[in-house]
Order: C-alpha cells, then structure tokens, then sequence
C-alpha cells in the first residue's frame, strides 16, 4: 500500500469506530495532547517527571521524530513533535511513552489501570504562521495555570532550553529557530520577547478548537495544501447546523 493509501486508510478507519480524524504528515511540526484518566495527576513526584523526560529522549532518536517543545502539567502533557521521515512514528512513540509511564505509576502505586484518558489528541501546525504561536502557547501553560509567574520558573517545560537559560539543550531546533551561530542569541532575545507578550486570547481558542477536533492549525491556504499532499480535507468546523 502507498504512503498515501495507508494514510486514508487510517482516516477512514477512525471515522468508522466513530473518532475524529487524526491526520499525521512527515516533514510537518504537531501538536500533541494527552490527558490523564479522568482528569487525575499523571506526575506527582519530581521522578515521574524525569522518568518521561527520559523516556521521551530515548523515543525521539529510536523514531526519528523532533521534538521541539514540551511541557509536563501536572495531568496532562503537550508535545510539539515532527516526525522526520514517517507521521506513525509519532503513534508509535506516544504508544510507547505512555505505556511506559503508566507501568511506572502501577507498580509505585501498586494498581492496576489506566493512567490515559485514551489516545491522544494531535493537530498538524503551518510552520510559518503558527509554529512559534504553539511554541509560546505550550510553553506558557504554566503561567496560564497560575502555577508560576514567568516561564522560565516551571521546571518541566522546554522554555528554558529555547530561551537560552540553561546548558542542558536536548531538544531540537525548529525550522524557524535555525540560521548562523552568531545570530542565536539574537533569536533567543526574540523569543523571549515574543513569549513576555503572552498569547492572545483569538489565538488560544484557535490551537484549542484544532486540538480538540484533530484539525489543523493553520489557515486557508495551509488546509488546501494538506489535501493536495493527502487527499484529504481537513478543516475546522463548527458544531451543529449553520444558522439561517
């Protein structure tokens, strides 16, 4: 089966158990969600948060997939991942991921069940209009929790490492972030800036919408794009019938 018909095949499948359409496209950033069961802590002690991180490491090198965001809430996490050569490698690494974790939690907690709230939810990114806006919108979570004040001060996202506030840098470098060495600490100037800014409010309810319908974030343009590549046509609708 060609690349293209097993990623029909995959979205037809989805719409028959009755889910939303979960399209995954290699070359492309993603937005990605998972939830605790029910809504319940997934990380409670600082081992459960480098346990993931850790996991997450060795899964972005096994599957070829960038990671270049991340923030660990206390319930549910949010990854801004782009698989390198196949969209399932991102199925397969948050399979993995979450399994691994949720055997962790078990055998500490000594239970059985669940850790998930089922799959994950995802949502292609358009590069050049909204790859930063996710980046910022993911790594300010926190803020937005009042959990902490400034970013940098929440331990268990990537702000630090893109902003340039610490040594340790694993995560890779997005499209828009790259160029010469000498203008690095420039960019990071700049996306610091653009982060103090904070997200507004039409730009959060948009990356909300598309994650919550697997849809795409990006506009007009990027939609048609995506159904030229795949065959097909995904776009953010809203619920019910249009009013008269």
């Amino acid at each position: 089966m060609s690349k293209l018909g097993h990623i029909n095949s995959l979205f037809q499948q989805e719409f028959r158990v009755g889910r939303l359409p979960r399209v995954l496209i290699p070359g492309l950033p993603h937005h990605v969600v998972q939830r605790g069961h029910d809504h319940k802590a997934v990380f409670v002690e600082t081992g459960d948060y480098e346990y993931y991180l850790e996991n997450l490491i060795e899964y972005k090198a096994q599957y070829n997939v960038a990671v270049y965001a991340y923030c660990l809430m206390t319930n549910h996490v949010h990854l801004i991942l782009e698989p390198r050569s196949d969209g399932s490698a991102i199925s397969s690494l948050m399979r993995r991921l979450s399994a691994r974790q949720g055997r962790r939690v078990n055998r500490l907690e000594r239970r059985i069940g669940t850790l998930w709230s089922g799959r994950f939810r995802c949502s292609v990114i358009e590069t050049d209009r909204y790859l930063l806006a996710c980046l910022r919108y993911v790594e300010l979570n926190p803020v937005r929790a009042g959990m902490v004040s400034r970013p940098e001060d929440y331990r268990w996202s990537s702000y630090a490492q893109q902003a340039g506030m610490c040594d340790a840098v694993w995560i890779d470098a997005h499209p828009l972030g790259k160029g010469p060495e000498p203008m690095l600490a420039e960019r990071r100037r700049a996306y610091r800036e653009f982060v103090d800014a904070g997200v507004p409010a039409e730009e959060i309810e948009h990356i909300r919408q598309a994650l919550r319908r697997n849809q795409l974030t990006g506009g007009a343009r990027f939609i048609d794009e995506i159904e030229r590549r795949t065959g097909i046509r995904v776009e953010t609708r809203g619920r019910g019938r249009p009013q008269k």
